[in-house]
């Protein structure tokens, strides 16, 4: 299926670009969360008078997640969990509880943004994680897990 894209997607392309796509990721991913419109003749031409408009958003929300990556960058999260002597978590430290805790220190993260190279944190210690706030702004932070003995 060929769709216009309405906004940067990572591995596909940029905003305008007309792009081949398989059918089930365009009708049930792009097209319902606005990233993409199908590549009709009358699409083509609505998408191109309201262009500016939408690179202007577009750079908009690019400028607002470099201003906040720059707030955030550097930043340190502790968190307390139960842990055996050995270091290792009863469970363990989840995206969300990283978002959670970067929202309680006053920065909008939300848990999708989180991203965890090596998955959940398991053991006690400092970690390193990344916090993707936009397809082009992606800002490293570090996680320290307390232990607490039970």
């Amino acid at each position: 299926m060929q769709i216009i894209l309405l906004d940067k997607v990572v591995n596909l392309g940029n905003l305008g670009e007309v792009v081949k796509v398989k059918d089930g990721y365009a009708r049930n991913f792009l097209i319902p969360s606005g990233r993409a419109r199908r590549a009709t003749a009358s699409n083509k031409a609505e998408f191109e008078a309201k262009r500016v408009e939408l690179e202007k958003a577009a750079a908009a929300k690019l400028a607002a997640s470099q201003t906040q990556g720059e707030k955030l960058a550097g930043t340190s999260v502790k968190l307390t969990q139960k842990a055996g002597v050995d270091g290792r978590l009863f469970g363990s430290v989840t995206n969300h509880d990283i978002a959670a805790e970067l929202t309680k220190q006053g920065f909008a993260v939300a848990k999708s943004q989180v991203r965890m190279p090596n998955g959940q944190l398991k053991t006690v210690g400092d970690h390193a994680v990344s916090i993707a706030l936009h397809t082009d702004v992606t800002v490293d932070i570090n996680v320290t897990v307390l232990g607490e003995t039970a």
